[in-house]
């Protein structure tokens, strides 16, 4: 994982772990995060706080001081040398969600954001005022958000939230590497950015990092999102909020289907995790939909609802990159095949990546990217229409853990190499096909394979080496070696006889 070890996440996460005692993971996630988020907002106003007190004429108790350099204002009962001074206190609790309050009073941007429930009972007071010790280290100073010890600490929790929730997490995270692989294949420079499914907000921060590390402007991009969970669009304000990303997520939580928050948007890039084969989404009460140009998605699943919502969302020369279930590549239900067919018909659909298993918390099913693009003939790159790129990713990625596997950055840039080459992009080179990897296959060849987008059925099966040993030779050394292993193997029977019957058991 590209967060893990800066040394501490790993203790901090046990010890505030601790704390969790029968809260379930979900509920935990806020405890734990807004303490994070407390500290880091502190950190950074005690920072500025010090360098007014040496200034001459300037007053470190005014405001308008930390609103000008975009740092949240925090009143003396939410400072953390207040909550550290007071944490072994039994009422800590209830200064703590004084404290989250005074925040959300003091800073408009964060009204109805922040948990305040850290005086109920079930919070063991005793390890909460420990975990307050534990946070000794900056995260909100400068130094610390130059180098997004945050950014890594929160990347860190949110995943781990993600696993011991399991099914559920799934609804909030996107593994880093997913996500990191999305914005590098769309590269969002300049424009506006749109998660219409947001969760906690993974997509607008790679993309805020993107522009950062080609050393573009942030506010060259705008970000818009809409989250349907009340907790996860919170959790999503608090993530944006601590990295001074501006991001319009709508004035409530919201679902995308039924309440578009953005009804006029036309994004420049769209980048999205939706929940995968969704059967509830409420199809039924929207037949009509102005959304559904190229058919009627079925009741019964909204991955083609998100597929058109997403086209529909797309500016004239806009980009969008997606996960969906594999099956979202093949399905033969008669509204699918329709949607699929129209779209590819409509040369929207730019390029297919299979994903291998287990990148996912929430699911060990496989998954695939799709890529749409309005302009497949921009100024200054190669003209794609009438081809569709497939990319066979399923062999890449290693494991972290029994469970979970993730892409290296080697495979990612693999990917992206190959996506820029074909697009025309000069510093990535000539694009080739390569077999059991890519192809760059025309409609027809599509049409001809009745729209199934699943990139295996066109990039083949990779050339394996010529085996130049002779057929006699190979049968001579391998019954050889062969003749070897049963003898060591009938050694072993008899030194295991031998032992068992030194003690009595005979066979």
């Amino acid at each position: 994982m590209a967060t893990a070890n800066i040394g501490f996440e790993e203790k901090l996460w046990s010890m505030a772990d601790k704390l969790r005692g029968s809260m379930d993971a979900a509920e935990y996630k806020h405890v734990a995060l807004g303490l994070l988020f407390l500290k880091y907002v502190s950190d950074a106003f005690e920072e500025k706080y010090e360098a007014l007190k040496n200034e001459p004429y300037a007053d470190p108790e005014d405001r308008d001081e930390y609103v000008a350099e975009n740092i949240f204002w925090v009143p003396k009962e939410a400072r953390w040398s207040h909550i550290k001074d007071n944490a072994k206190k039994p009422e800590i609790g209830q200064i703590i969600d004084n404290a989250m309050i005074a925040i959300e009073k003091e800073n408009p941007s964060l009204k109805g954001v922040l948990p305040k429930d850290y005086a109920r009972p079930a919070l063991d007071k005793t390890r909460l005022g420990e975990v307050i010790d534990l946070f000794s280290f900056k995260v909100g100073d400068e130094e610390s958000r130059s180098k997004d010890v945050l950014g890594r600490v929160y990347e860190y929790f949110l995943s781990k939230f993600a696993s011991a929730e399991g099914k559920n997490g799934g609804e909030f995270y996107t593994p880093n590497s997913v996500v990191r692989l999305l914005v590098e294949m769309i590269q969002p420079f300049k424009g506006r950015v749109y998660d219409p499914c947001c969760g906690s907000g993974g997509m607008f921060v790679q993309s805020e990092k993107f522009v950062e590390e080609h050393q573009g402007r942030i506010g060259d991009i705008a970000v818009y999102g809409q989250e349907s969970n009340p907790t996860t669009w919170k959790l999503c304000k608090m993530n944006l909020a601590i990295r001074g990303i501006d991001g319009n997520l709508g004035e409530h939580h919201a679902d995308t289907f039924h309440n578009d928050l953005h009804k006029n948007l036309k994004a420049d890039y769209i980048l999205a995790n939706p929940p995968f084969n969704i059967s509830d989404w409420g199809g039924e009460r929207l037949t009509e939909d102005t959304r559904w140009t190229y058919g009627v998605p079925p009741a019964g699943n909204a991955n083609y609802a998100w597929i058109q919502h997403i086209v529909n969302k797309l500016a004239p020369s806009g980009v969008a990159g997606f996960v969906l279930a594999n099956g979202s590549m093949s399905t033969s239900t008669t509204a699918e095949f329709e949607i699929r067919s129209k779209l590819v018909n409509a040369d929207l659909v730019d390029c297919i990546v299979t994903l291998p298993g287990q990148l996912f918390y929430s699911t060990q099913i496989p998954v695939c990217l799709w890529f749409i693009a309005k302009n497949k003939a921009p100024k200054g790159l190669r003209d794609r229409r009438g081809e569709i790129l497939f990319i066979d990713a399923r062999k890449m990625g290693h494991m972290v853990d029994r469970t979970h596997r993730e892409l290296s950055a080697e495979d990612i840039r693999k990917i992206t190499d190959t996506y820029h080459a074909w697009r025309g992009q000069p510093e990535a080179g000539a694009y080739e096909d390569m077999k059991g990897f890519c192809k760059a296959a025309k409609l027809a060849e599509v049409q001809e394979h009745e729209y199934i987008l699943t990139p295996g059925r066109y990039v083949g099966i990779e050339d394996v080496e010529e085996d130049s040993e002779p057929f006699e030779d190979k049968m001579a050394r391998l019954t050889s070696e062969l003749a070897e292993q049963f003898a060591k193997s009938r050694q072993l029977e008899d030194e295991i006889r031998k032992r068992l019957g030194g003690i009595g058991f005979e066979f």
